[in-house]
């Protein structure tokens, strides 16, 4: 029999999400203890309440007042000072209404639905470009486009656009020793700021939490560099350094959208590929009835959510689906289960391309609902779109990303042939 703790363990997804066991707990203990055992340099943890059920995991997300994500902020893994806490706590994803409804008014206008539609026939362009005839790592092929665009919207010169895989590879791959310490921009190639921030870079050290200020300090030196000399003119970085965010608030800000926005797409567009191989009938009704490209990115997005988790704290003695929570503990829901919940998916293992409705939670529920869910979905349709014009099958067994938390892919070797 399977333990539950095998869904904290980042050896656990090497080679596929639990889904089993999601659905063995999802029935026999919805919200469940889970322990939080020493992993390498991560040290143990007093453990956390995990919530399997759709209908639980967005009870969670909706309710700030109850389940916080400024107390303790929002991964499992506690920061490890409380110098760091406060550090991140300044981060909109760890922010609770009031202050996090300010940050988010003021980056919203970066995302609209407007904005996103005067970007989308750039994004199409640059996704059209990706693709060539042969062998490739579609797990890189897709990468570029994500990074392309928030460099698009950062304001950061094409030059410097590898850094920002850098910085996201070290911190959604701490825990996989081939990203932990990836560095692959060519400092010959930046621009003087992006040069000063490799030699700002500080060396990896075995027990420093990644997403520490410490040990992102060269991305927070080009995030000021950045904005304060900006390279096309006024840039969204530069509007938030003088639109009144404490430094702090900036950096956290600048990180959101290096990191953040580009661990989704990086993770979700592979996996949504692979998925398309692994159901070739799905794949040919998509081909066939190419009005079904809304639908199929949302199904994607369900069978495949880049995300699996995210962390509040509760801010009362409380009880969910029976169990009794302490002020102070964690809860932490899982999206992966909860897109699987029958309750609400039928025959929720089946990938359908036409799947509708589809009340997936991958961009999360309530406040924190992603704000750049209409520029993600714009590029995953870009992509996806593109796709369609190319034979495309397996070259090789796609490797998968060691985290208990961000669903990737390392490689997926693929033979594109256009059609």
């Amino acid at each position: 029999m399977r333990s539950a703790v095998e869904v904290f363990q980042p050896s656990t997804y090497e080679t596929a999400v639990p889904y089993d066991l999601f659905a063995t707990l999802r029935e026999e203990s919805p919200v469940c203890w889970i322990p939080e055992p020493a992993l390498g340099p991560w040290r143990e943890g007093p453990g956390y309440w995990a919530v399997f059920r759709h209908a639980d995991v967005k009870h969670v997300l909706r309710d700030a007042q109850d389940f916080s994500s400024h107390l303790g902020a929002t991964q499992i893994r506690d920061p490890d000072t409380p110098a760091d806490l406060r550090f991140v706590q300044s981060q909109m994803l760890n922010m609770d209404p009031p202050d996090h409804s300010r940050l988010r008014r003021i980056v919203a206008a970066a995302f609209t639905p407007r904005a996103v539609r005067a970007l989308e026939r750039a994004i199409a362009a640059r996704a059209a470009a990706l693709f060539e005839a042969g062998e490739c790592d579609f797990v890189e092929v897709a990468a570029d486009l994500p990074v392309w665009t928030l460099a698009h919207v950062m304001g950061v010169p094409a030059q410097d656009r590898r850094l920002l895989y850098d910085w996201a590879s070290r911190v959604i791959g701490y825990q996989d020793d081939d990203y932990a310490g990836l560095s692959t921009a060519d400092a010959r190639a930046l621009t003087p700021i992006g040069r000063l921030a490799v030699a700002a870079r500080p060396e990896p050290r075995p027990g420093v939490n990644p997403r520490s200020r410490a040990a992102l300090s060269d991305m927070f030196a080009y995030a000021h560099a950045l904005a304060e000399s900006p390279v096309d003119g006024e840039s969204v970085m530069s509007a938030m350094l003088k639109g009144g965010l404490t430094e702090a608030e900036f950096e956290n800000m600048f990180f959101l959208f290096a990191v953040a926005g580009n661990e989704t797409l990086r993770n979700g567009i592979p996996g949504g590929v692979l998925t398309l191989l692994q159901h070739p009938a799905e794949l040919a009704r998509l081909r066939a009835d190419p009005s079904l490209l809304g639908p199929a990115v949302e199904e994607m997005l369900r069978f495949w959510p880049p995300v699996m988790h995210f962390r509040r704290t509760a801010t009362r003695d409380l009880t969910l689906a029976g169990r009794p929570i302490r002020k102070g503990d964690k809860v932490v829901v899982y999206h992966a289960s909860a897109n699987r919940d029958p309750s609400v998916f039928a025959d929720p293992d089946r990938f359908d391309v036409a799947r509708t409705p589809n009340d997936h939670v991958s961009f999360g529920f309530g406040p924190h609902f992603c704000l750049g869910a209409h520029l993600a979905r714009a590029q995953f349709r870009s992509v996806l779109r593109e796709l369609l014009a190319w034979d495309v099958e397996p070259a090789g067994p796609p490797r998968r990303l060691t985290s208990n938390f961000q669903n990737g892919l390392k490689h997926l070797p693929v033979r594109l042939r256009r059609r």
